[in-house]
């Protein structure tokens, strides 16, 4: 029987795991690409948050596969932990602030264009399942 509470703790668990995956997985892009004036490893996060919420999405929509306490913990817990918008838009504006245009550029474009084309890629990967 699902509650409120329960929900939170679904949310929350997946909250939990995935700010540690963030943080181990783009702490070891950073590591490979140590003197790249880029934020490689927040890109990677987000490029890969992005495809993996589409997979997910295509086994709940297209699959059925899903429960909604598995959502809740794979899609608003997990994946919710796990991408970094709120680091991208900071990164972004730092580095504008440092005069570094045409990477600040170079870093929404990248992101943006390649995240949508993950959740497209992620979510039309699920009819091949």
């Amino acid at each position: 029987m699902r509650t409120a509470i329960l929900d939170l703790v679904y949310v929350g668990l997946g909250g939990f795991v995935g700010a540690i995956g963030r943080y181990l997985a783009s702490g070891a892009v950073h590591h490979l690409f140590p003197n790249i004036y880029f934020p490689i490893g927040t890109a990677a996060v987000n490029i890969i948050g992005c495809f993996l919420i589409g997979v997910f999405t295509g086994l709940a929509e297209l699959r059925n596969l899903l429960g909604p306490e598995m959502r809740m913990f794979l899609l608003i817990g997990l994946l919710g932990g796990f991408t970094t918008f709120s680091t991208f838009g900071h990164e972004t504006v730092a580095l504008m602030r440092d005069g570094e245009f045409l990477p600040a550029v170079g870093n929404v474009l990248i992101q943006v264009i390649i995240g949508l084309a993950g959740v497209w890629l992620g979510y039309n990967v699920t009819r091949y399942i």
